[in-house]
């Protein structure tokens, strides 16, 4: 039996204050970015950076680039070969893990266990998953200790490869990729990949043709899935772009000084036109007119039969009510998530895992009891799965499946489970179920997790729950705003009654978006505190002309 098609959306709802951009499969929210102007993106950015530590007892050294906290690079991240001023790719974009070489590594480099320069399976993961602290994952060959590559004070190369996360610095590598919308180039490597997504044996040999033919002596390149079916000249625009822009860093870095940017990623609204925007994405929306003029630019040079499918909104509540996507990211923050036969799963973020309980709730089944935790065990895999990658949850997991009795069910679960977690763009490594239900996995981390990017700690409890931070507030009462404007008449004056933290906010960084909404809506706001009124709820009436 044919399974239906999945109808993919990408919405993005851009203001002066933030960018969020959500991935929608039949109306479900899969995936969910936020980028606040005030606070851009880092990786993928590199940097000109001076060693300022060197630590034999941990292989790593310390690296300021300029940012608050030094930059941590291990030595299994350091292509040593290239010299000061060199790199090569540790991993590569999220979106292309799942990919495989054209030709083999060089006799020279010893490969162990795990995924290769680019992210590329060069032999396959072992079914149980073994805690990243034990164990270098892609170390490149038996080489050097740090000490003997890296002094205090040279300086080199790198790019963040994980954003600062919580307390840590960004995690660095020397080894650089930098994408394009086609390919992935490598500059000091000469192997090639094709993403494994690309499936026709007659496509990845046509694609593989013409890169070796077109690619420079010195490169490398991994084929990414948005280039199936693309034209020969699309692909050799992408090859001179990406070579011009690697040249220009190298450039650049022999004239500035230390604790430089050399090259900083794209925003996250065309980071999402290049890495989520494909043949199987239905319709793009986006309601703010210059951000979607900039998008329409960008695929019209780099993408142009896609054209047809961008679209702007310009319907008058916000975009995100309109998809339905307000209430599914609020689930996404809660603690319980309910299944639709009753059962609910409970989510418990520590430092060091996550646990996730499995529970049958309000449903009891029709037959018996063993039957009836295996349906709720099962409905839960599709859940976990999309939550992981939803919710964007890192590091160790611990799933804790209701207890069956079968062994034919605990490995039906186990298997569903497997293949629920191929759908997701990150790395994922998960032992088999044990006896007792649990399920024991690893989850590849690069950016905080959703929680961590919508809230902040609670000051009343002591850190002890979370509530969402001012700026999430700021934006979740313009949003409020916006849907009351809209049912009004246009013109006039509004008297909004608010948080002081909030009207202050508004007042300072989120004044561009208040500004750009009296603009859009003819109507003059008026910003009152209230110091009763908890943050996130305000008041609006219709204001007197004096006001």
């Amino acid at each position: 039996m044919r399974q239906a098609r999945v109808k993919r959306e990408l919405i993005i709802n851009a203001s002066a204050l933030e960018v969020r951009v959500a991935l929608l499969e039949d109306r479900a929210l899969t995936e969910f970015m936020v980028e606040r102007n005030l606070v851009r993106g880092l990786a993928g950015n590199i940097y000109k950076g001076k060693v300022t530590r060197v630590l034999p007892g941990m292989q790593a050294a310390f690296v300021d680039i300029g940012l608050e906290k030094a930059g941590f690079l291990h030595v299994s991240d350091f292509l040593d070969e290239v010299g000061e001023f060199g790199s090569l790719v540790e991993d590569i974009a999220e979106d292309e893990l799942d990919t495989e070489l054209a030709e083999d590594p060089p006799a020279d480099i010893s490969w162990e266990e795990g995924p290769g320069p680019d992210g590329v399976d060069l032999e396959e993961e072992p079914a149980a998953a073994t805690p990243a602290k034990n164990r270098r994952r892609g170390a490149r060959r038996s080489r050097l200790p740090i000490e003997q590559q890296l002094k205090r004070n040279q300086e080199i190369i790198v790019q963040i490869a994980k954003e600062p996360i919580g307390t840590k610095g960004a995690r660095l590598t020397s080894f650089v990729s930098l994408p394009g919308r086609h390919l992935v180039y490598m500059p000091t490597t000469n192997h090639l990949g094709i993403s494994r997504r690309i499936e026709s044996a007659e496509e990845r040999n046509r694609l593989r043709t013409i890169v070796t033919e077109m690619r420079p002596p010195q490169g490398g390149f991994i084929v990414r899935t948005a280039c199936e079916g693309v034209s020969k000249r699309e692909i050799q625009q992408d090859i001179a772009f990406l070579t011009r822009l690697w040249a220009d860093v190298v450039k650049r870095a022999e004239s500035q000084p230390p604790a430089t940017l050399l090259n900083a990623d794209l925003d996250l609204a065309l980071r999402a036109i290049r890495d989520l925007f494909s043949s199987d994405v239905e319709r793009l929306w986006c309601d703010h007119p210059p951000t979607f003029e900039r998008l329409t630019q960008f695929v019209q040079q780099y993408m142009p039969r896609l054209r047809a499918r961008l679209s702007a909104y310009e319907g008058p509540e916000p975009i995100f009510d309109h998809f339905g996507i307000e209430p599914q990211l609020q689930r996404a923050l809660e603690r319980k998530v309910w299944l639709k036969s009753g059962g609910y799963l409970v989510f418990d973020q520590a430092e060091a895992l996550t646990a996730i309980d499995v529970n049958t709730g309000r449903f009891v089944g029709k037959r018996n009891q063993e039957e009836t935790i295996f349906k709720t065990n099962l409905e839960a895999v599709e859940e976990v799965a999309n939550q992981l990658r939803l919710r964007n949850i890192g590091g160790i997991i611990i799933v804790d499946f209701i207890d069956m009795t079968k062994e034919a069910n605990r490995k039906r679960v186990s298997e569903a489970l497997s293949h629920a977690l191929k759908r997701d763009k990150a790395r994922t490594s998960m032992l088999k179920i044990s006896e007792l239900g649990l399920v024991q996995m690893t989850r590849k981390r690069t950016r905080d997790s959703l929680e961590a990017l919508l809230t902040e700690q609670c000051p009343q409890c002591e850190g002890r729950r979370v509530v969402k931070s001012i700026p999430t507030l700021t934006a979740d009462v313009l949003r409020g705003i916006q849907r009351e404007v809209s049912r009004r008449n246009h013109g006039g004056m509004l008297l909004v009654r608010l948080n002081p933290d909030l009207a202050r906010y508004l007042y300072g960084p989120g004044f561009p978006a208040l500004e750009e909404l009296e603009q859009r809506f003819d109507v003059k706001i008026v910003l009152k505190s209230k110091e009763e009124l908890e943050p996130g709820v305000f008041e609006v009436s219709q204001a007197p002309a004096a006001a």
